[in-house]
């Protein structure tokens, strides 16, 4: 009997133990991953606390997935996918085609959708068997470590910049330049935007500016980062990073007429935004997801084009539990990933 292993907790809340489990044979329009690089998103704890509905134990979390698909079930010989090719897959496991969204071809917003670590096991293993519909195809050139986080955090970012109105030239703000916040910056620069990063401290601005970022702006300083941001003109888009909704409200009247405020960041704390705000300057404020499997591809093709890549630390599956602690501890620099030899 052929084994492979996992990191699973058993209670919400609890600890990750390693346990080894009979390697699964995917069913139809499925294929197993032989998982070689796996991000630690901090999204991660809505499924080991058990934060969302039908989540049940065992968990296997992980939903930043890079490998090589070591066996395709039947149905899918038509999608053009052959064992040993690279794939990732991100926050969007698959969908249903069948609800309203799926009918109208809106598959990120499925009524249904699956997401590895809560709708089947996710990536914290070395084996994943996972929807055809979820396979995106990894270039040469992008190593699984570095492909990985972009598979959630890659795409939100790349995916809330592209859909938004600006357009190359325009003045484009990232709040927050943590492991989104830090890829946002790389994406905004690389598409030609005028490219502001907002963070915490003076000390971040070198920082920022190794990104590409043309300004720094200090949401600690005396000038208010909304005054900051029309000091240069006013912002075509925030795109808000930050889980923290004080750090996101105070942007909006940074935005130019008819700027967009994108949020990405979670915080369960309501935004302070009046609808004064909003209508006097015509703003828009849009929550974004992150993206199908279509997207995350398109986000690994322009990584890999543009040379944009995470910064990460990788360990290996056993220290899984240290490497989720230190996510949610906020000292990860900036995305761990975990590794399988």
């Amino acid at each position: 009997m052929s084994t492979y292993r996992v990191a699973q907790v058993t209670t919400a809340g609890g600890p990750f133990g390693i346990v080894e489990r009979e390697v699964p044979r995917p069913g139809p329009r499925h294929v197993r991953i032989a998982v070689e690089a796996c991000g630690v998103c901090h999204s991660d704890s809505f499924f080991v606390n058990a934060g969302l509905p039908g989540i049940t134990f065992p968990v296997v979390p992980g939903h930043e997935i890079a490998g090589r698909i070591a066996e395709i079930g039947e149905g899918i010989e038509d999608w053009g996918w052959q064992v040993g090719d690279r794939v990732g897959v991100g926050w969007f496991g698959g969908s249903c085609g069948h609800c309203t969204p799926c009918r109208q071809g809106d598959f990120i917003v499925c009524e249904n959708l699956q997401v590895p670590g809560w709708s089947y096991d996710g990536g914290f293993g070395e084996q994943v068997v996972a929807p055809v519909d979820a396979l995106a195809r990894i270039p040469e050139g992008l190593a699984a470590a570095d492909a990985a986080p972009l598979g959630c955090a890659g795409v939100t970012t790349f995916n809330g910049l592209r859909r938004s109105p600006a357009e190359p030239g325009d003045l484009v703000a990232v709040v927050g330049l943590g492991g989104l916040g830090h890829l946002g910056v790389k994406y905004a620069v690389a598409m030609g935007f005028e490219t502001v990063a907002i963070a915490r401290g003076a000390e971040k601005a070198d920082f920022a500016k190794q990104l590409g970022a043309h300004h720094y702006v200090d949401s600690t300083a005396a000038t208010p980062v909304a005054e900051a941001l029309q000091s240069l003109g006013g912002a075509k888009v925030v795109l808000a990073t930050a889980g923290n909704s004080q750090a996101i409200s105070a942007a909006v009247d940074g935005l130019g007429p008819r700027g967009e405020l994108v949020v990405i960041g979670i915080d369960p704390e309501p935004m302070g935004i009046s609808p004064l705000q909003l209508l006097m300057r015509a703003r828009e404020v849009r929550g974004h997801p992150s993206g199908t499997a279509q997207d995350v591809q398109d986000t690994l093709d322009f990584s890999a084009l543009h040379g944009i890549r995470p910064t990460i630390e990788t360990v290996p599956l056993e220290e899984a539990g240290a490497a989720y602690q230190r996510m949610m501890d906020g000292g990860a620099r900036f995305r761990m990933v975990l590794t399988y030899g």
